[in-house]
């Protein structure tokens, strides 16, 4: 048998390529053997790795289909002889100049040898047993040679392939986690630049290509997991903050019913004058001063009929006591530039001026309207009022109108404290009502 010539028939010129393709085949395990058709999936697997494409792995199915062995081994022969025919019927008529093309591709690739017999035809000698003597045609050694390298490379291709799509889940998560984030912050009306965060968020989404690479996946994620940590952060700060609102409200409506000298759940204390008595209002539980000893350490802290008596306060529509409008003007001056030409003469210019202040700290129109349902229109531009000359400590004028409006419905809230408390802020002694 003739084993010398390893360089191809006719006009296709050897390279050394080709040449260390047919040494690697030569590096053989005696008892080696491989499972044909695991090898040729794990090629698939692989294939773009090995730099062939669809086509290529049909013909290399088709020369497979010839091997009469499912066990790829030396002992076996790992010469296959088709001809161009047999293999274009065989990958469902492909075109025989095409078959050729990735003939050449694979054995380029070194999946393949060629070994050619002297006139460059495929076929094969018998010995009088009719056993194999010598074939001529396309050696499957280096598939057998190489099988280690490419099962290798086919279970990293594999686990990059799982690793993307881990990928693009918790990008998925976190999308949807963002997205619904900044919903919940805008519902709420927590104060922040959720709209800044919303675009930066879509500037990232829409930054990434239709066939991303591994690493670009990695950079969105990472980009991703950073804002939404900011964005959370953001919250949990907001969830603490009213978590202790929330307890300093419960503690300070504890301790004022449990002491009969306290005034106000709403604004800071008034003390009582000395010389003064006080006992609880059945209806509210609020403090109505004895007769004639002076005034009590709350001024709206009478029963329903003394308030009535009382000169230039009435009950609006909402349950609620309407001020004059002089007494609001005097607690809560800074609403004045909201006025038409700067000024306020009437009830209906604090109602325009109280609309233009609620669009300028982002309350919304349905807050304000439930406000003036509840309320009254001239109850709910009076804390309007109020907001705007203490919106400094105010982070969020919506939800806290919104609470003010839920306590007005349970009788808890009143709108005299917030009055006399601004009056005693802006150094106003004594209250003038007329």
């Amino acid at each position: 048998m003739h084993t010398g010539s390893v360089t191809p028939f006719g006009r296709r010129s050897m390279t050394l390529g080709m040449l260390a393709n047919q040494v690697m085949a030569r590096e053989i395990k005696p008892d080696q053997s491989v499972d044909k058709w695991k090898l040729f999936r794990a090629l698939c697997e692989a294939k773009a790795l090995l730099g062939i494409g669809d086509r290529a792995l049909a013909v290399l199915n088709s020369l497979l289909t010839f091997y009469p062995k499912n066990e790829l081994a030396q002992e076996n022969g790992l010469v296959v002889f088709p001809s161009n025919i047999q293999l274009s019927l065989r990958t469902h008529g492909m075109a025989e100049q095409t078959v050729r093309r990735h003939l050449a591709a694979l054995v380029e690739a070194g999946l393949l040898v060629r070994k050619d017999s002297p006139n460059g035809k495929r076929y094969v000698r018998r010995d009088s047993a009719g056993e194999i003597d010598e074939a001529f045609g396309f050696s499957l050694a280096p598939l057998l040679a190489r099988a280690d390298e490419i099962k290798q490379l086919a279970a990293e291709v594999m686990a990059e392939r799982l690793h993307v799509q881990r990928l693009r889940e918790r990008i998925t998560l976190c999308r949807r986690d963002i997205a619904k984030l900044i919903e919940v912050a805008v519902e709420e009306e927590i104060p922040g630049d959720w709209q800044g965060l919303y675009r930066e968020f879509r500037d990232l989404i829409e930054g990434l290509p239709r066939s991303p690479t591994t690493a670009q996946l990695e950079l969105l994620l990472d980009e991703l997991t950073a804002l939404h940590t900011d964005i959370l952060n953001r919250l949990e700060i907001r969830v603490k903050s009213t978590k202790q609102r929330g307890n300093a409200d419960y503690i300070e409506r504890h301790i004022q019913n449990s002491n009969p000298k306290s005034t106000s759940e709403f604004e800071p204390g008034f003390e009582t004058k000395q010389g003064a008595t006080a006992e609880p209002d059945n209806d509210r539980g609020s403090l109505t001063a004895a007769k004639g000893r002076g005034e009590t350490g709350h001024p709206f802290a009478q029963t329903e009929e003394e308030q009535s008596r009382r000169p230039g306060v009435r009950n609006d529509g909402g349950g609620l006591k309407s001020f004059p409008l002089g007494l609001v003007l005097q607690a809560c001056p800074e609403i004045l530039a909201y006025g038409p030409d700067g000024a306020i003469r009437n009830w209906r210019d604090l109602m325009a001026a109280a609309v233009i202040v609620r669009s300028m700290l982002g309350v919304s129109p349905s807050a304000y309207e439930e406000a003036a349902n509840v309320m009254g229109p001239e109850n709910a531009a009076t804390v309007m009022a109020c907001i705007l000359e203490r919106g400094g400590h105010i982070n969020s004028a919506g939800g806290y109108l919104r609470d003010l409006t839920r306590r007005s419905e349970k009788g808890e809230f009143a709108i005299g404290p917030m009055l006399m408390a601004l009056l005693k802020a802006n150094g106003q002694g004594r209250l003038k009502v007329g």
